[in-house]
């Protein structure tokens, strides 16, 4: 019995370390490209409460101008990108994954930028619309 409880909980914590996605292979940009249909659930979720304006879980934080102070997405002038929350299963806050849209019209822009780690790092989401 012990050694049946040991194996499961070294499955639950390999599965809790793994990454929220699989690696995305970088684009010309050097900005890695990752399917939407790679990412977790939750991201599609976002899109579609994005491409119907709502309705979000976090309205004051959700839409909000995203200020790209870490640089890490394309220059763009102010306004641009808007962030958007990607829940996270058992997360008691918005915790750390975010969808970041670029462009206008602000349901369908052409750009969509994943951060499962809180703008450390980015990927070009494709099949989200626009001109993915």
């Amino acid at each position: 019995m012990l050694v049946v409880l040991c194996g499961l909980v070294a499955v639950a914590v390999a599965w809790a370390l793994s990454p929220a996605s699989p690696p995305a292979a970088p684009n010309s940009s050097g900005t890695s490209v990752c399917p939407l249909s790679t990412l977790p659930r939750e991201a599609a979720d976002t899109v579609r409460a994005i491409h119907s304006d709502g309705p979000f879980r976090y309205p004051r934080d959700d839409g909000v101008v995203f200020g790209n102070r870490e640089g890490h997405l394309p220059a763009q002038a102010r306004g641009y990108y808007r962030e958007y929350t990607v829940l996270t299963p058992g997360a008691t806050n918005r915790s750390t994954r975010r969808m970041v849209t670029g462009g206008s019209p602000v349901t369908d822009p052409p750009e969509y930028f994943y951060t499962a780690d809180h703008y450390d790092s980015f990927c070009l989401v494709t099949g989200a619309g626009g001109r993915s």
